[in-house]
């Protein structure tokens, strides 16, 4: 089990600590909290001990020294510190190497990876002092997560509010994961559903969230990939990752050939609709008892994909009938390195849910996978098509 430290200051967001706490813990972290004395006037340490089952340090000489020193005790079991939210006061101690409470003494002796998440006033995150202690902490191989612009607790609007919980785990993710096989490679991905318009209004569309394509993304990003992803899903994005964004097929694949030269992997997760309407109407059309739509193909993007390729390409098939037989047929029409094909009718498989269960085909190999969360199944992919010879 990985422990993750948090360190607290004493800022209004500290408020969305908690609930950072409790989801890391929930995705199977041990996680051990410092606040500082400031941070204690917004939440109380008893709050973190509840989460977190363990002490949540204030006192750098506290009444809980035991055996070690507490502060390098702390530094020395930490896999990834984080201090969210973090102050421009905390920001500025610790860009000088100031260590003068548990926080900044124990944020000093770790020498794991550290992340610091700025909330603050924008004034104050704009100020040249603070913008050079910023990037001094970079300097130092610190990884910033930068604030969001909008309504702040002052009452003024601009840069300076602490990023969502998600993007916060989203980089806990990334920088704590030691192995990086994926190190200096660049794999592609493309994820959700496209668009095909019919008129100003309505389009032609599939149900696919883009949960797969994104679980895939992030995987390969904590990997140590440098991932690009063209989406045409409303999910958030994901930190660390190039996003491109997109809403039809045609445009799909323009993204996907601008980026296709770069790629070590392609992988292309996105459900792209097979047919879009012939003509789109300026105008709305208006409703009638009886409506007819031309269709006709869109590009056939993983086929092109698999002509003269210098990377490894990875289809994925989804099927009512026959999978294996269907999903070979488009393994070899393809020309795919690997293919992922999974069974609409599978419980546990399928559009928009959290799990999924795949059958992976190689030219070598046919293997079955159980049911698995789509974090998981995103690995579970990238090993195998690590793999492929």
């Amino acid at each position: 089990m990985q422990t993750i430290l948090v360190g607290v200051t004493g800022g209004i967001a500290a408020y969305k600590t908690v609930q950072l706490v409790s989801d890391l813990i929930k995705k199977g972290y041990d996680v051990e909290v410092i606040m500082t004395k400031n941070a204690t006037e917004f939440i109380t340490p008893l709050t973190f001990s509840s989460l977190t089952k363990h002490d949540t340090y204030v006192d750098t000489f506290s009444k809980h020294v035991h055996y070690s020193v507490e502060h390098i005790s702390l530094a020395k079991k930490a896999d990834l510190f984080i201090i969210a939210p973090a102050t421009a006061n905390v920001i500025a101690k610790i860009a000088s190497g100031i260590a003068d409470d548990m926080l900044t003494t124990t944020f000093l002796a770790c020498d794991c990876p550290k992340v610091i998440c700025p909330a603050m006033n924008t004034n104050m995150y704009e100020n040249p002092i603070t913008k050079d202690n910023i990037e001094k902490l970079k300097h130092y191989g610190i990884h910033i997560v930068e604030p969001t612009s909008g309504l702040l607790a002052c009452g003024d609007v601009g840069k300076g509010k602490l990023v969502d919980i998600e993007v916060m785990i989203d980089a806990i993710e990334m920088y704590v994961h030691k192995d990086k096989p994926l190190k200096g490679k660049t794999v592609l991905v493309s994820a959700g559903a496209t668009k095909e318009a019919i008129d100003p209004v309505r389009y032609i569309t599939n149900h696919s969230s883009g949960k797969m394509g994104y679980s895939i993304a992030k995987a390969a990003r904590n990997l140590g990939a440098d991932v690009i992803l063209v989406s045409g899903s409303d999910l958030k994005d994901p930190y660390g990752i190039n996003v491109v964004t997109i809403t039809s097929a045609k445009e799909m694949k323009e993204a996907i050939d601008n980026y296709k030269k770069e790629a070590d992997y392609i992988i292309m997760a996105a459900a792209v609709a097979d047919y879009r309407p012939r003509s789109v109407s300026d105008h709305k059309i208006k409703k009638s008892d009886d409506m007819s739509l031309v269709l006709e193909r869109t590009d056939d993007i993983l086929k092109g994909l698999g002509k003269d390729k210098t990377y490894k390409l990875c289809g994925f098939a989804m099927e009512t009938d026959d999978l294996i037989e269907n999903a070979m047929k488009k393994f070899k029409e393809k020309d795919l390195d690997m293919i992922v094909a999974n069974d609409l009718n599978t419980e546990g498989a399928g559009f928009k849910g959290d799990t999924n269960v795949v059958t992976i085909i190689t030219k070598d190999n046919i293997e079955k996978l159980g049911i698995m969360t789509k974090s998981e199944l995103g690995y579970a992919i990238l090993e195998r098509l690590m793999e492929v010879k």
